[in-house]
């Protein structure tokens, strides 16, 4: 017979079964393609060995006046600048006390009680000491003149912190005649976190007695950031925004936005802050009326134009806000070319700058949609895509589905609960659009799906990240680690997350294809792979290609990961081979009616892109 040759249609599918998608690819981990062949993802590599506190739910990049490259760093702990690796805490403060904090040792604890009336602070908060004394004994003024993060809250006048060293019997002085204590704004969770017990959410939301996303829960903390000229405003979802000012330093924490001179009507309760690049307007969507601290969560206001302190509506100024109809809240907000997309939790508007006493005016484009979250939608070109509660959505000048092959694959293995860690981001290199999302039974984001908008196919995988900014200003896509640090995507061809290398286990199988007819069987003796390691730093680079061989579709083989997965007496037999450089030919010796291959690499320094693999085979009876 004439050598077969393996052509496999690009992009991953799951919507039908494994023999239904017969020359195409079903499974994968850290994969993409390229020219519609499949290949390993590139690397990622740590900026520097410093670190941030908490779990990073927002990147945001910009450039001042200074010619500084900064990234703005919110977590559920503080807020942070990187420049060049390293991470200046910016994090506001929420109030302030004079001479007012006393302290109280136990010998042979590290726990201090730290008396301050009417403290306001919760477990977590962090609360800088300053002029505070020695205690007598280890616990010295230098160990108490620093920042502290609140362990417990025994009552509204104390608290209690953890020392570095315990105390002895000598700690017994208050320490705190004249000392000042500076509290941070308050910490937020690092989860979803769902409320539980009767009436923890509204009738059909969640599971019995348990809140859904959005309904009786504790909402994940979640920041917004913009850059308004060289200078930040960005505020934590249902927080105030805050305003950090380029020329006042690195060292200089932001600060309430409404405290500003000729602060006028700033709104002291926002969802999301974004910009109007082109207009110059500052927006809070989710924000309180004017003279009042009610949130409404479905109201839209601006500042005055070139302007981010002027929130008074007037005759001699563009100030101004609008009240959207569609939905019960505003979950986000993107610049869109000329005007503002507005994601409502069941619609989407177009806000566009009218001028005049309206100055800006919505229109609704879309309704009877949804969306995961703030962070789940992305811009790439010229689309707007976005994740929704059960499908996918693209805006190109009309709201629609986007044709999802992994549908199934990915919402009947998504956490509802967790919905608001799912995350969007662009890797425009390779013309693909990521969401990154908590399974079923993760609390933790652990899965990651791509759309390659250029040939319009999907694929997907494992990865734990927390935030990700493909930015222009940087070289590389850059992610958030639970390892509290950040990394550059597509650097490198391993993971270099630590300052351990570690290899990526990379590898893609395709679904069954029938050998010949499919009704007798076909004996396999040897395989070309075609495949190259262009870019590979290892000696002998490799990857493995397993044959496995079926006597009837859908009957299952020996990958435990497979469907059917099992090995009972169906199976003829499989081959594992190594797929060095330069191999022109593999030997192997399989017999089956259908046949589905794997390609893996699991070392490092290895870096592939599989071809067209060609398989000799011959006819082997029916039984």
């Amino acid at each position: 017979m004439p050598l077969k040759r393996l052509e496999f249609k690009a992009g991953v599918n799951r919507e039908r079964t494994r023999y239904a998608n017969e020359n195409g690819w079903y499974e994968c981990d850290k994969i993409r393609f390229r020219q519609k062949l499949p290949e390993k993802i590139g690397g990622w590599s740590r900026i520097s060995a410093d670190t941030f506190q908490g779990v990073c739910r927002s990147l945001w990049a910009w450039l001042t006046l200074a010619n500084q490259k900064l990234t703005g760093v919110g977590t559920h702990l503080k807020f942070y600048l990187e420049l060049g690796g390293d991470y200046s805490d910016i994090t506001p403060i929420r109030s302030t006390t004079t001479n007012a904090a006393t302290f109280a040792a136990t010998n042979g604890s590290t726990t201090v009680t730290v008396t301050d009336s009417s403290h306001g602070a919760s477990a977590g908060d962090f609360v800088t000491f300053s002029s505070a004394v020695s205690l007598g004994g280890t616990i010295t003024a230098a160990i108490l003149n620093a920042e502290h993060q609140i362990v417990t809250v025994p009552s509204s006048n104390t608290y209690t912190i953890t020392t570095s060293v315990a105390a002895n019997s000598s700690d017994s002085g208050n320490g705190g005649s004249a000392t000042d204590a500076a509290y941070q704004i308050s910490v937020g969770p690092e989860t979803v976190v769902p409320l539980t017990g009767w009436g923890a959410a509204t009738w059909g939301a969640g599971t019995w007695g348990v809140g859904s996303s959005g309904v009786g829960v504790v909402s994940l903390r979640i920041w917004s950031q913009s850059n308004f000229g060289e200078d930040l405003v960005f505020g934590p979802r249902g927080g105030a925004p805050y305003y950090w000012d380029a020329t006042n330093g690195l060292t200089t924490r932001g600060v309430l936005l409404s405290s500003l001179g000729s602060a006028s009507d700033v709104p002291t309760i926002q969802n999301f802050i974004l910009t109007s690049d082109i207009n110059r307007f500052l927006f809070c969507l989710g924000a309180n009326t004017i003279g009042t601290s009610v949130q409404d969560p479905m109201l839209i206001r601006w500042s005055d134009q070139e302007s981010a302190v002027n929130w008074t509506p007037s005759a001699i100024n563009q100030a101004g806000s609008l009240k959207l109809s569609r939905g019960s809240e505003i979950i986000t907000g993107k610049q869109f070319r000329q005007a503002i997309t507005i994601w409502t939790d069941s619609a989407v508007y177009s806000l566009q700058y009218l001028g005049g006493q309206v100055v800006w005016g919505a229109q609704l484009i879309g309704e009877n949609i949804s969306i995961a979250s703030p962070n789940a939608v992305a811009y790439a070109n010229g689309v707007s895509y976005w994740m929704g509660k059960d499908k996918f959505y693209k805006y190109d000048g009309r709201v629609q589905p986007l044709a999802c092959d992994l549908l199934r694959h990915v919402f009947n293995n998504f956490n509802t609960i967790q919905a608001d860690q799912v995350f969007a981001g662009t890797n425009e290199a390779y013309h693909e659009v990521w969401w990154f999302y908590c399974s079923s039974d993760s609390s933790t984001v652990d899965k990651y799906v791509i759309y390659n908008y250029l040939d319009n196919i999907w694929y997907y995988g494992t990865l734990a990240r927390t935030a990700w900014l493909d930015s222009g200003m940087r070289d590389f896509p850059l992610a958030a680690t639970y390892t509290y640090n950040l990394v550059n995507h597509e650097e490198g061809i391993d993971d270099n997350e630590t300052a351990t290398t570690a290899a990526i286990d990379a590898h893609i199988t395709s679904s069954e294809f029938d050998l010949d007819d499919g009704h007798k069987f076909n004996f396999i003796w040897r395989v070309m792979p075609d495949m190259t390691f262009d870019g590979s730093t290892a000696d002998s680079p490799s990857a493995v290609m397993t044959l496995y061989p079926l006597q009837n579709s859908g009957s299952g083989y020996n990958d435990p990961a497979s469907e059917g997965g099992n090995s009972t007496g169906m199976i003829t037999r499989s081959a594992t081979l190594p797929v060095e450089a330069y191999t022109g030919q593999l030997n192997t010796r399989v017999r089956g009616r259908q046949l589905s291959i794997k390609i893996e690499s699991t070392a490092s320094g290895v870096q592939w892109q599989l071809g067209t693999p060609r398989i000799d085979m011959r006819p082997d009876g029916r039984r």
